[in-house]
């Protein structure tokens, strides 16, 4: 029976068809490294250097990564995930004595430091039963001091150690707290005793172990074990091992970036010479997955805080990071993070300096160099990939063309997940061609691709050229989509004459 029983006027709401592509982040960066603070078991979150602080400890003059981190920010990274690396063989989380938080009973709240380290031992517990009616409940205060003597205390108040009462004291303090973790043992249901403890800091077991730096075996071991925790983080676009140059673990991490649609940012060694690198014999040159890394030269001067301000040399890979982030936010990711805008900040100059015959021979090698010019500053100036030497030919040749093709490649997978499952057929291509046609035009706007006209940027086809009979008896829909990229102008050419004056 027919809903319109009524003469008048009736409204309906019609879906439509175009499903909005929006593109992914560009310049979400990966840092690993060696700390003595913060999180083994996941890549954490990093929105800002206080962020850093707050979980890794801040800097550390053993590592390159706390350095590398800011210098990501101060160069206009926006945001982070921060990989720690720890040797689990001697590194150990801080702990308080069972004796001391008991109910009566031993062994009935034991407290640790939420990871290794012997920053855990600057943390102290504050423990305090309520009063009637609540006398079977406390309040519980974790006070850390960090190494510039700043305290940072968390408070939970009416906890219980009955697993079945909603505030009990384990999944609130393992959730919340940035510090610490607690276990209930023995399954006792009284409050702490005695009536208040003060102050009882975790002083048992906690140790930095071993340190672990760029490029030694058991860098490597824990980077390779560590890797996989980055699957469970959404979307990243940049790794930066900083310091780490072993043509190896390079080709590990360049393997796993192609996996994650993502750009290793690969460091020149802290000894390499124009000599060196101009004879290719650099191992991390030619890799199989080059066209997903970028090779910078060479390391930069700046100055460190914890040392007066006085100068030491960096690796290149947090200022580049934070440089590429910038650009993409004023350009877009099709501008080659390189040229006179490509400023590099908080640096006082180069490691190591070098003419422009020098320069391009290392260019045609794939190498990116960064150079220090009158008025501009110290800039990147180079933009290729692994890939981009000159006798290898790849398509993949220039950073920002590589960059590009990674970010639609993204983008599109993620935007046109609705049609999985959808009838196939000729409306379900045609729904596509609209949504990705939409997306692409609105790049085109921006100035994204090469071409006057849509024709010249870009092509968009699903449809019975693209999809046989026998992809259509196996489900799959192929969607060709072809752009013209934007290749940055590494050479301008400006060609002079001399205008002969009138014949007379």
């Amino acid at each position: 029976m027919s809903k319109y029983t009524s003469p008048g006027v009736y409204i309906e709401e019609i879906k439509g068809q175009v499903r909005t592509i929006t593109g992914v982040a560009t310049s979400i960066a990966v840092f690993v490294g060696w700390s003595n603070k913060g999180p083994t078991d996941r890549a954490a979150l990093i929105l800002n250097w206080l962020d850093f602080e707050r979980l890794y400890g801040g800097l550390n003059t053993q590592s390159y990564l706390g350095y590398a981190v800011q210098q990501f920010f101060n160069n206009g990274g926006t945001t982070a995930y921060v990989l720690r690396l720890a040797d689990k063989t001697s590194a150990a989380p801080a702990s308080v004595a069972n004796t001391t938080l008991k109910a009566g009973v031993s062994n009935v709240l034991q407290v640790h430091a939420n990871n290794e380290g012997s920053w855990g031992r600057s943390i102290s517990i504050t423990t305090k039963k309520r009063v009637p009616p609540d006398s079977s409940r406390f309040d519980l205060k974790v006070s850390y001091t960090d190494p510039g003597g700043r305290i940072t205390a968390e408070t939970y108040e009416n906890l219980s150690m009955d697993p079945a009462d909603a505030r009990f004291v384990q999944p609130v303090i393992n959730i919340d707290s940035s510090f610490i973790n607690v276990t209930v043992v023995t399954g006792a249901t009284a409050p702490i005793l005695p009536d208040e403890v003060t102050g009882v800091v975790l002083s048992n077991d906690g140790a930095d172990g071993n340190i672990l730096a760029p490029n030694d075996g058991n860098f490597e071991q824990a980077l390779a074990s560590a890797l996989s925790l980055l699957d469970s983080v959404d979307l990243i676009n940049l790794i930066a091992v900083p310091g780490e140059t072993s043509a190896a673990t390079i080709a590990a991490l360049e393997a796993y970036s192609k996996k994650r649609r993502a750009i290793v940012l690969v460091d020149a060694d802290s000894t390499d010479t124009v000599t060196k690198l101009q004879s290719g014999s650099n191992g991390a040159i030619v890799t199989p997955n080059g066209e997903n890394a970028a090779f910078f030269f060479p390391w930069l001067t700046a100055p460190d805080p914890l040392d007066g301000s006085q100068s030491h040399i960096y690796p290149p890979s947090g200022f580049v990071a934070g440089l590429i982030a910038r650009i993409d936010a004023s350009r877009g990711v099709w501008k080659a993070p390189a040229g006179t805008d490509a400023v590099i900040t908080g640096v006082t100059d180069v490691a190591v300096k070098f003419t422009d015959g020098q320069n391009g021979v290392l260019t045609k090698n794939g190498i990116n160099c960064i150079r220090s010019f009158p008025i501009h500053g110290i800039v990147n100036w180079g933009a290729r990939t692994l890939a981009g030497a000159d006798n290898r030919g790849s398509e993949w040749k220039y950073l920002p063309v590589r960059r590009m093709a990674l970010f639609l490649e993204e983008s599109l997978y993620r935007g046109t997940k609705w049609a999985v499952f959808e009838p196939n057929d000729e409306p379900l291509w045609a729904q596509i061609r609209l949504n990705v046609t939409a997306f692409m035009m609105s790049l085109f706007r921006q100035g994204a691709f090469q071409g006057r006209t849509t024709r010249d940027a870009y092509f968009v086809k699903c449809d019975k050229e693209t999809i046989s009979q026998d992809d259509f008896n196996k489900g799959i829909v192929n969607v060709l989509v072809g752009f013209a990229p934007l290749k940055p102008a590494e050479f301008i050419v400006i060609k002079i004459s001399q205008l002969a004056g009138p014949v007379v």
